[in-house]
């Protein structure tokens, strides 16, 4: 299974994205797995868990910079979230989707 990790700023409309993204793969029957967490326990989670792939939402791109460093470091994809994938409607959800597919490995 391939896993990656939402990191927003609150984690609420990130976890929602993250079941229904999660939810959209599993109805393709695709094994992989999308999680979020807040943007202050982003540096831990990726120089420590095992994601493969982390997603920055669009309202945390000032630590996009950072975190990509620190992907860069461990060997883990970092990649911004654009906008109009980052919303709870069937095509946010794919969009979500789809840059998770490119990206993931």
């Amino acid at each position: 299974m391939k896993k990656a990790l939402i990191i927003c700023a609150a984690g609420m409309s990130s976890s929602m994205m993250a079941k229904k993204t999660t939810d959209y793969f599993k109805n393709k029957n695709m094994d992989i797995e999308v999680d979020a967490i807040t943007a202050t326990e982003g540096e831990d989670a990726i120089r420590n868990s095992d994601f493969d792939l982390f997603l920055v939402s669009p309202q945390t791109t000032m630590y996009l910079e950072g975190f990509e460093k620190i992907g860069d470091e461990v060997g883990k994809p970092v990649v911004s979230i654009p906008f109009n994938s980052y919303i709870p409607i069937p095509t946010g959800i794919e969009g979500m989707a789809n840059l998770v597919e490119e990206n993931i490995g």
